[in-house]
Parts: structure tokens; sequence; C-alpha cells
């Protein structure tokens, strides 16, 4: 099952005199970890390099920043996918210390410094969500309101005119159940509207 983190985590590693500063956190797309990568070089002006890793929502990139081609952003990348993450970005902060780790040094100095951060995040596990639309009398908004809340269903717009228009959303395996109990309780007086629609 995939996850997501609930919030940023850090690392800090010292390896050959270069500091390496990881932190793991939630990112919608490529633009918001764009946004954090470009605090982080005015967080970190003096660093020699900011590489970074993104899996959120079918978005991904690497970025080496200036360290050899598939010694940085890739081995970050790696480590999200083997621990089945989904909306996380990886960035790690290089300080240089002199010393040259090598190609398989680079490799491990930054899959390290996402794994520790990692080791210190709090996950939690993605649900699908499914989206609904309905549209019943204004005698059944109040049955209709308490199902939702028995549901766990979020509802996330009322609209009222000739009739109650209610769009809500729930994870996706109990959406079927959720439709069955209101068909049955409304008596056929409530409509689906786009119920063919993509689960959000």
């Amino acid at each position: 099952m995939r996850q997501t983190l609930l919030g940023p985590a850090h690392s800090d590693l010292l390896i050959k005199k270069s500091r390496f500063i990881g932190c793991v956190q939630p990112a919608a797309d490529r633009a918001q970890a764009q946004q954090i990568v470009a605090s982080l070089r005015a967080e970190h002006p003096d660093a020699t390099h900011v590489c970074w890793a993104l899996l959120a929502g079918g978005q991904s990139a690497a970025v080496d920043d200036g360290e050899p081609g598939g010694t940085a952003g890739r081995p970050m990348l790696d480590v999200l996918r083997h621990q089945h993450l989904e909306g996380v970005l990886a960035t790690v902060v290089r300080y240089y210390g002199g010393v040259k780790l090598g190609a398989g040094g680079l490799v491990r100095a930054y899959t390290d410094a996402v794994a520790q951060a990692l080791l210190r995040a709090e996950k939690v596990a993605l649900v699908k969500q499914h989206t609904l639309r309905c549209s019943v009398p204004y005698a059944l908004e109040g049955l209709l309101r308490r199902e939702l809340e028995l549901a766990g269903a979020a509802l996330q717009e009322v609209q009222h005119g000739e009739l109650v228009r209610a769009t809500f959303s729930l994870p996706e395996d109990r959406a079927a159940a959720l439709q069955a109990r209101l068909d049955d309780a409304c008596r056929g007086r409530l409509t689906w509207l786009d119920t063919e629609g993509p689960p959000s």
C-alpha cells in the first residue's frame, strides 16, 4: 500500500568531511517541490549542491545539481520508490569537505541521507477517495447528512435550488455500500449525478 508523510523529517550526516543535510517532506507536485528547493538554496547559499527527488501524482524528478550523473537524484528517488511513497519530496544539501567520495561513495551518502530522514518520518497510508454527487428533495436533506456523517464521508458542497444537491467524498472501497444504503433509505427519491466520473 502506498504511503505519504505527515510532515518533514531530517537527517544530518558527516562523511569524509562533507556534510549531507537530508530532508523528506510532503509535496503535492513539481511546482511545490521547486519552491521548496528554491527556499533551501536561499537558506544554504554556501552549499555546494542541493540535490532532490520527487514522487508525486505521477510526476517524478531526480536532480543531481552538479554531482556526477546518477550519483544523487536517482539513488534518492530509488529510496522513495522502495518505500512505496507518494506525494513526497527528498532533498539533500551538501557542503563539500574537500575529500572526493567517488561515484559509489556519493550514491551511498545520498541514499543514507534520505533513508536516515525516513527513519524519523511519520508515515500514513494513502486512501484513494471517490467523489459522488446527488440531488434529493428538501425533506430528505437531514437524512442524507446523517447518512454521510455515519459513513465518514466528507461533505464538500451543498447547493439549494429546486432540489438539494450535495457533493461528497469517501474512501473508494466504501462508496458502493453508501450508494446502496442511500438508495434504500431515500426510496427512489435520490438522483445520482455524474457518477461515471473517475475517482478523485
